[in-house]
């Protein structure tokens, strides 16, 4: 299982209705697949994970809002005007040394769009959906995250109530940084917990 594959061969039914109106109204020539494209990626890409890179990158450069976050995620996300569908109530789990967070829907997709987007494909496929849970390690390896031994993985199964943000441990060297360079560092599959947090480039610029 890859989070490259192509799972279109595994639509719900739901997403299969979905791509047939799709495919009845491009012919018909009253929806444009190219404008269609551009507002998933927008959703998937860069408004929602936008969001929650602002929140980890708030949450590493303010102890008090880490504590918060920690406290009261809901309330935490909300203050920074990040609330909506599927993001009403929310949990943050903080990545140690000791321990690892991963974060799958098993009956689902359950998914904070609010501060993530819109899911990926690969989240709502079945094989990582009941992989994520029987073999985690092995599903992070295949995402090109080897962790040690030693580190505990723990599994957080989103719901309908509760939907989970990872916050990733803070990289080395990013001291004095703003949190706007620090959000640049927190990629979408880092708060779902299928990668850490990017390291600093070599050629830093200046915060």
């Amino acid at each position: 299982m890859s989070h490259d594959h192509d799972h279109d061969n595994e639509l719900d039914p739901f997403a299969a209705r979905v791509r047939a109106l799709e495919t009845i109204l491009t012919r018909k020539g009253l929806i444009e697949p190219a404008a269609i494209d551009v507002i998933v990626d927008t959703y998937e890409t860069k408004i929602g994970p936008r969001n929650g890179a602002k929140v980890v990158a708030k949450a590493w450069s303010d102890p008090d809002y880490a504590d918060w976050l920690k406290r009261d995620a809901t309330a935490a996300i909300e203050s920074l005007s990040y609330t909506g569908r599927q993001g009403e109530h929310m949990q943050a789990v903080f990545n140690t040394e000791e321990t690892h967070n991963l974060v799958v829907c098993t009956l689902c997709s359950c998914y904070p769009w609010s501060v993530l987007g819109l899911p990926p494909v690969w989240y709502k496929a079945p094989p990582y959906r009941s992989r994520a849970v029987i073999d985690p390690r092995g599903v992070l390896e295949e995402f090109g995250l080897t962790l040690p031994a030693s580190t505990k993985i723990r599994v957080w199964d989103s719901t309908a109530e509760l939907r989970y943000l990872v916050v990733s441990m803070r990289p080395a060297g990013t001291e004095g940084w703003s949190e706007e360079r620090l959000a640049e560092l927190v990629s979408r599959d880092a708060m779902i917990g299928t990668a850490l947090a990017r390291e600093p480039q070599q050629t830093r610029r200046p915060a």
